[in-house]
């Protein structure tokens, strides 16, 4: 891949490069296992083939100067010193990957470079790529030899502990992991996993695109309920074991995976309702998880995709997740020829609903949801768009 834009705005940036290296970081979206990662729970994913291009090349001084086409300003630091604080912009992604590196490396190269986006920002892990991509892009140049599960590790640990979102690694698995014909299936309780054919000892070619709904609305995580769910879910944990008089850890270490399943049906009516419908999406869901599994080994499209949809339906319901307007997006792709799943993608606050599709119909299916979608909310004509993208393999230098 060459892109002639990135190019023309190295140069433009930075003058003439030496020694140019070339990533590719994809997007990502979780057909069955949305909001139980950082429960460690089982989740299923696709990357695919949109996401952030880097070009970029050593710098010796320790420097980093990076650029992008999507977001405004040049993000400078040096990654020789202690990081600073949060400044509030797309760096912290870049100074939260170095931070996270320092606690076990001495990094002595920083790097200049363009980074850009391929699709608007909202539920599709753009942040996990940027972040996938920049530790890479730094041990490449540091020469650390990272193996692909230290790049998931220390990602996550950038997303965590510097940038603040209490997530899991379920979009640094699918950035960093999977396979352009496989469902990766990712148990993050123990981080063993499984890249599956579809049709599982039986392949064949996927019956399907993926289709990106993005509503035109755009919101910050940490500005929202995400990180308050996570919060929910743990209480829901907590209050299971003390109720079996078990002894608890700090809420921070506890978690939904830690509780047996039928704990939930002894103590929902003890607990406030809402800890327990945080608990029940936990189960049912990573019951989907497992059902889809199974449906895809078998080849059944169908099947899986029915399972994408009630898995929205008890985001929607029982974990309460979802602005209006990807609701709708939802209730339109249900009823819409041609649609074999879909739901929110990401946390479901802003952003996209994903779909699984037949490619056979991509035509009616963008004018169908588009002017449903459009009636309902005419003041997202200028921003409501739909994308049609294939499975592809993870992030990887060109």
């Amino acid at each position: 891949m060459y892109n002639n834009d990135l190019h023309q705005a190295y140069r433009t940036f930075f003058g003439k490069g030496d020694a140019l290296y070339q990533l590719f970081a994809p997007y990502r979206i979780c057909p069955l296992g949305a909001h139980v990662d950082h429960q460690h729970g089982l989740v299923s994913g696709f990357a695919f083939d949109s996401g952030i291009e880097f070009l970029f090349s050593a710098t010796d001084n320790g420097k980093v100067e990076m650029a992008s086409l999507s977001f405004e300003g040049l993000m400078t630091f040096n990654v020789q010193r202690p990081v600073d604080e949060k400044q509030g912009n797309w760096g912290d992604y870049l100074r939260g990957a170095v931070w996270a590196l320092q606690q076990d490396f001495r990094l002595d190269k920083g790097i200049r470079g363009i980074v850009k986006g391929s699709m608007p920002i909202g539920g599709l892990s753009s942040s996990a790529a940027l972040l996938c991509g920049f530790v890479m892009a730094i041990d490449k140049v540091n020469h650390l030899e990272l193996t692909r599960q230290q790049v998931i590790d220390y990602a996550s640990i950038a997303e965590r502990k510097y940038v603040g979102l209490n997530n899991g690694i379920l979009d640094q698995a699918c950035v960093v992991l999977c396979e352009a014909d496989k469902l990766l299936f990712l148990d993050t309780e123990t981080g063993e996993h499984r890249l599956i054919p579809f049709g599982g000892d039986n392949p064949r070619p996927l019956p399907f695109k993926l289709g990106i709904f993005f509503s035109g609305v755009t919101r910050k995580l940490t500005g929202t309920d995400y990180n308050l769910r996570v919060s929910e879910c743990k209480t829901a944990a907590w209050i299971m074991q003390a109720y079996e008089g078990e002894h608890l850890k700090e809420l921070a270490d506890t978690r939904l995976r830690d509780v047996p399943e039928e704990n939930l049906e002894k103590y929902a009516e003890r607990m406030p309702a809402r800890f327990a419908r945080r608990a029940r999406h936990f189960f049912t869901e990573c019951e989907r998880v497992r059902k889809g599994i199974e449906a895809w080994e078998a080849g059944d499209i169908a099947r899986f995709g029915q399972y994408v949809f009630d898995s929205c339906e008890s985001s929607m319901n029982n974990y309460e997740c979802g602005s209006p307007e990807l609701i709708s997006l939802h209730k339109i792709m249900r009823k819409t020829d041609g649609i074999f799943g879909g739901r929110f993608s990401g946390a479901g606050f802003k952003g996209a609903c994903i779909a699984l599709v037949d490619p056979e119909k991509i035509d009616s299916i963008r004018e169908s949801v588009t002017t449903e979608y459009l009636k309902e909310y005419p003041q997202y004509k200028d921003s409501f768009e739909i994308f049609f993208c294939d499975p592809a393999n993870g992030v990887d230098f060109l």
